[in-house]
């Protein structure tokens, strides 16, 4: 007797993150990268504090086959302290791995703007506080005056206020 075949509640859609996990690891794998883990859950691994300063470029391997090399990308000014590091990073990345497979690690310094491959943009930038002026302002508000919510008609005061600012400029 054959059993009923379950019903799909998702009606033929699929989670974003299953869509897009074979084209991470093709990336991922392309740059040396086995366990993807490393890349996505970089500061959890290695820690906040490096994490803010370093990221992980790539993962290569020798021709003996014996431990790979992890290169990591900082600043320059970072560049010393974290060669003082290397044996920690080298040992959470192990760990994050399940076995010795990082043997060296390779610090690479580049300048925050520059080279492609030498993006740094470790932490994000600090949000700009704009203050506009009071006939722009008074104008955002005129236009949400007839939202009941405050939360919203704050929100859309704020929306209108960078709207009408872009246009004048």
């Amino acid at each position: 007797m054959k059993q009923p075949r379950h019903a799909s509640t998702t009606r033929g859609f699929s989670r974003a993150s299953s869509l897009l996990q074979t084209r991470i690891r093709t990336a991922s794998e392309q740059r040396g990268f086995a366990v993807t883990r490393l890349l996505t859950h970089w500061a959890e691994v290695i820690g906040e504090a490096t994490a803010q300063i370093a990221t992980p470029i790539s993962v290569s391997y020798g021709k003996n086959g014996m431990g790979a090399t992890l290169t990591v990308l900082t600043t320059g000014a970072q560049a010393p302290m974290l060669e003082m590091q290397k044996e920690h990073i080298r040992e959470k990345v192990n760990a994050c791995y399940g076995y010795r497979a990082i043997s060296r690690v390779r610090i690479t310094q580049t300048a925050p703007t520059g080279f492609a491959e030498g993006r740094v943009a470790f932490a994000p930038a600090p949000k700009v506080n704009k203050t506009h002026s009071p006939a722009v302002q008074s104008a955002a508000n005129a236009l949400s005056i007839d939202v009941q919510s405050d939360d919203l008609r704050s929100a859309l005061a704020a929306l209108g206020a960078n709207v009408l600012s872009k246009q004048k400029s």
